[in-house]
Formats: C-alpha cells, sequence, structure tokens
C-alpha cells in the first residue's frame, strides 16, 4: 500500500473541516472507502457515544483496563493500526453520497457537542471523560481521512 497522509485533528470540528475540503477539493482512494462511506462510519461509530451502544458490545468489557493500557495509545498515536476488522453494524453501504454523508457528519459532530452529560461508556476503552471521547474520535476520523489523498493538495 503507498504511503497514507500524517493526518491528526485537534478535534472533530476540524475533522469536519478536512471532510468539507475533500468533497469541495477532490481525492484519491488509497484504501476501500469513498469519503462518503468513511463519513458514514464514522457516524456510525460515534453516534453510539450519545445514544449507547447495544448490549453485546459490553461482553468484552472485562478486558477495557487492557485495552486502555495497550491499544488506546495505538489508536491516539498518528500511526493507528490498520486492518482490524468492524463489526458489521458499523460497515458503510457502497453507495452513498458523499456530499450528502459529509454534512450528516458535520450533524452527528454538533451532536456530539451539544450532549448534555456523560457520554455512553465505549466498548473497548469504558466511561471516558468528554475530552477523552472527543480525543478517541478525532483520532479515529484521522486513521480513516489519511486514506483519502487530496486532489489538490497545496489549496
Amino acid at each position: 500500500m503507498s504511503n497514507l497522509r500524517d493526518l491528526q485533528f485537534e478535534n472533530l470540528d476540524t475533522a469536519v473541516a478536512e471532510a468539507r475540503l475533500l468533497l469541495r477539493e477532490g481525492y484519491t482512494r488509497q484504501g476501500n472507502w469513498t469519503l462518503g462511506q468513511i463519513c458514514r462510519h464514522l457516524i456510525l461509530v460515534q453516534d453510539p457515544s450519545v445514544d449507547g451502544y447495544p448490549k453485546w458490545m459490553s461482553l468484552f468489557a472485562f478486558m477495557r483496563p487492557i485495552m486502555r493500557r495497550f491499544l488506546l495509545p495505538k489508536i491516539l498515536s498518528k500511526d493507528s493500526p490498520r486492518g482490524i476488522r468492524t463489526s458489521s453494524m458499523f460497515v458503510p453501504p457502497e453507495n452513498v453520497d458523499d456530499a450528502s454523508e459529509v454534512e450528516a457528519f458535520a450533524k452527528s459532530v454538533e451532536r456530539v457537542h451539544r450532549h448534555v452529560g456523560k457520554y455512553h461508556p465505549h466498548p473497548a476503552f469504558g466511561k471516558q471523560s468528554r475530552d477523552m471521547i472527543e480525543q478517541i474520535h478525532s483520532a479515529h476520523a484521522a486513521h480513516h481521512l489519511r486514506f483519502l489523498t487530496p486532489s489538490n493538495p497545496a489549496s
């Protein structure tokens, strides 16, 4: 696989800005998903922070301390792991519209930010502060959006 972009986001708003830039400028895929599919995946993964995750996802809660210690730092790094299979419920459909999904992602981010109170425990990392949830989702967005190269990177 060719070199991926070195991408990190300070917060989810910068992830939305990057998605909008890719939509506006165009992009080349270096992975399996389009911009629309990536945005749909990000929505499917971050919305449960507000709405709650399926009960079956807490079956492995006993592994959370290990996941927090070993996987979370890797996820938050610039070079998060590739090739980890995702649950089918988080796999986006093939035919989605980039523009619609970018705006849906922006709305999902607004919703996460407007949420009052605690977020639901992350399936792998358990209860997290608002700041850490933002960091986790921002790192996740960077992980996926790094697979898209802007058509006009100088702009």
